[in-house]
């Protein structure tokens, strides 16, 4: 597995790898991990999840309420990717910044509506990837992979 570090000022950000990427692809329905500025936790199910490039992944508000709040308060989320497809199993941990308008979030929206019109994309939730850890049970668990 080739593990790849880019350094931007302050912040780190780390890029999936091709295995990575290629299990991502194959997950419908993602769980969306946030927490408060208290720490309590909330996860929910999300449809709209695309890996825009190695490191950046959007995210669709249609229905938040909790989780925006959250993110509001604590920019950081984890995605899982997982199913009985992959071939790895990956805890995805990043930064966010929420976006009502723009290029990038017009770009979204467009994606959206073409689900479907009853998805309203009330945000977009562009997260760069900062961490990536092994999900799967034994030894290497909890390990960081990226």
């Amino acid at each position: 597995m080739t593990i790849t570090l880019i350094i931007l000022g302050d912040s780190n950000m780390v890029k999936l790898d091709e295995k990575m990427k290629e299990d991502f692809s194959k997950i419908k329905i993602f769980p969306f991990a946030t927490a408060s500025k208290d720490g309590v936790p909330n996860v929910v199910p999300i449809g709209f999840c695309k890996l825009m490039d190695d490191e950046t992944i959007w995210v669709a508000d249609n229905y938040f309420d909790k989780t925006l709040s959250n993110l509001q308060e604590n920019p950081k989320a984890s995605i899982f990717v997982w199913n009985t497809e992959t071939s790895g199993c990956y805890q995805i941990k990043g930064d966010v910044e929420i976006k009502s308008s723009g290029e990038d979030y017009n770009r979204m929206y467009n994606m959206v509506k073409e689900m479907g019109d009853k998805y309203p994309a009330k945000h977009l939730v562009e997260m760069k990837i900062t961490n990536v850890y092994e999900c799967k049970s034994g030894p290497e668990a909890g390990k960081k992979l990226l």
